[in-house]
């Protein structure tokens, strides 16, 4: 069910407030107010009431907020993102990017639909009711995303019918299985007709591929990372929504897009962003900024911030200060780090935010099977395997082939050589299912890290160059119920627990970030040059982004969408 409207509180006297026969609860006076339909600034009251924008001009109010020398926007809007990747429960998460000017996020909620199926969804379409945070969601169409994956159990197409009967569901999420709808299979087929909204997930899709994908009826790709790929989609009719996550920076890519066809049907998503990423560097608002600092023109950026998400899914009372449209309203000191002086929230500064209560059920996720000293021995004959291949600053992956160390018939992991063992352990239904890989480019020198996050289906997944030290950090993780893990050797030395569906934390923002930062920095302290190490691991498990993945049934090569043996052919 789509939100398309603000109902009025009272509409007669909205427009009394409008035609100046009555005075509005708010008037905002000497801000330089920018018009995203028009691209353009003017010098004029707002006038505000019953949080929702009455007019444009001259005006009187009970309260008067003096604007002067600054600028007056709309509140910003992630147009795709995944509130689990944040680590923070939904309080939380409003907490850190308020401040930062985003007021609206549309929330694809796959990551906890894979754990904890569709009443996990529904638990937290609930507790984002009465955020001052608008949280949209929309339907997740792919769990597991392919049949490579291992979930709690797969949503049908009758869950999905059910989630989109939601206030507050947009539509269906990112149809992750692009292969599985270029073919034209049945399966995905009946979820596109059950949505005429539908999100994209499309990466190094073009040519006819994408010509067929487009024909489902899908509108938009965040996945696009090069310019002729976003120029494609473009020439398609699709969306091009701009991503620029902790793992995946496509904005400096894709943004000469911008200045070539102007901003028309882009939009910003932050999709995967760590916490401490965000409390450094912003939320959507440092997109508008680096977007001015790349040469764009700062009525464009805002526009791709603001109206262009609520257009395309469809808010039309989102995204613009005008008549009759919510007042999320952005009190901008200057045009460059656009991090807002004022932040109001349907015409009021953002209130406290209540505590989200955490009912036991959605602890307890983590059911693996036995852990014995031999789970992570590769016995081996020689030849050559399959290794992952890192690539810095994007989620795809290389497909490379490398001969192992080896000792004692068994295949090892070589720091010597950037080599390091992968292991992908399913959790949920404790089957005892281990995925065992190699991976190239972490730079690990010795220990082990792993994870309970790990795209989609969120099985556990390490990351060693020791047997022992995989198998500590899995014990570990066991213990937690879930979270991050780093091991010196044998030793714990940082964690963050991650209790609630082993994806996010029940502690104040302050203590995630300092658990996050913390867990960052020992990653590194093993030789590992990421940024953003968690994120970089957690999708080496996604089976529908190129080239060479794992999941724990195995090695997965997403160009010809089979399982692979770890012995090359």
């Amino acid at each position: 069910m789509t939100e398309r409207s603000v109902p009025p509180a009272d509409l007669a006297r909205r427009l009394a407030v409008a035609r100046g026969d009555e005075p509005a609860d708010l008037v905002i006076r000497g801000a330089r107010v920018f018009l995203v339909f028009t691209n353009e600034w003017i010098e004029a009251d707002v006038a505000v009431v019953d949080g929702v924008v009455a007019g444009i001009g001259d005006y009187e109010g009970d309260d008067l907020l003096d604007a002067s020398g600054r600028f007056l926007v709309p509140g910003f809007i992630d147009a795709h993102m995944h509130i689990e990747s944040s680590k923070l429960l939904v309080d939380e998460f409003a907490r850190l990017v308020l401040p930062f000017g985003t007021t609206a996020v549309v929330a694809d909620p796959h990551e906890i639909a894979n754990v904890l199926g569709t009443d996990g969804v529904h638990w937290l379409l609930d507790a984002c009711e009465d955020l001052p945070l608008d949280v949209y969601f929309m339907a997740s169409s792919c769990v597991p995303a392919s049949a490579f994956e291992s979930p709690r159990r797969a949503l049908s197409t009758g869950d999905l019918e059910g989630l989109l009967h939601r206030r507050r569901v947009l539509g269906l999420a990112e149809m992750m299985n692009f292969p599985g709808v270029i073919a034209g299979d049945e399966s995905e087929l009946a979820k596109l007709r059950l949505a005429d909204h539908v999100d994209g997930h499309a990466p190094d899709v073009r040519g006819k591929r994408l010509a067929a994908y487009a024909a489902a009826g899908i509108e938009s790709d965040h996945e696009a990372s090069t310019l002729e790929e976003g120029r494609e989609r473009l020439r398609a009719g699709m969306w091009l929504l701009i991503r620029e996550a902790s793992a995946a920076r496509n904005l400096r890519a894709l943004i000469p897009l911008a200045q070539e066809y102007g901003p028309s049907r882009i939009a910003f998503c932050t999709d995967d962003r760590e916490p401490e990423h965000i409390a450094a560097d912003g939320h959507i608002n440092s997109m508008v900024r680096d977007t001015v600092a790349l040469g764009i023109p700062p009525e464009d950026a805002l526009v791709m911030a603001t109206l262009n998400p609520a257009c395309y899914h469809r808010l039309d009372r989102l995204g613009a200060i005008a008549p009759g449209h919510r007042a999320d309203l952005l009190l901008l000191p200057d045009l460059e780090s656009f991090l807002p002086e004022l932040v109001l929230k349907a015409g009021r500064p953002v209130p406290e935010i209540d505590a989200v209560p955490v009912p036991d059920w959605v602890r307890h996720t983590v059911r693996v099977g036995e852990i014995g000293p031999g789970a992570f021995r590769i016995p081996w004959r020689g030849g050559a395997a399959r290794v992952i291949g890192l690539v810095p600053d994007q989620i795809v992956t290389d497909s490379l082939v490398e001969e192992p160390a080896v000792e004692d018939g068994q295949a090892i992991a070589d720091p010597a050589r950037d080599l390091a063992k992968i292991a992908v352990l399913e959790r949920h239904l404790g089957t005892g299912r281990v995925g065992l890989g190699f991976v190239r480019g972490f730079g690990l020198e010795r220990g082990a890290f792993a994870a309970t996050l790990a795209h989609d289906a969120h099985n556990l997944i390490v990351v060693g160059v020791d047997d022992l030290a995989m198998e500590r950090a899995a014990h570990r993780l066991v213990e937690l119920g879930g979270g991050l893990v780093v091991v010196d050797r044998e030793a714990v030395v940082a964690e963050l627990p991650l209790p609630v569906a082993g994806l996010l934390s029940d502690r104040p923002l302050a203590e995630v970030l300092a658990a996050s930062e913390a867990i960052n920095a020992a990653v590194q302290s093993l030789g590992v040059r990421f940024p953003h190490p968690f994120q970089v691991l957690a999708f080496l498990a996604l089976s529908v982004i190129p080239s060479l993945k794992i999941t724990d049934r195995g090695l997965v090569d997403v160009d010809r969408f089979q399982l692979v043996p770890l012995a090359a052919e």
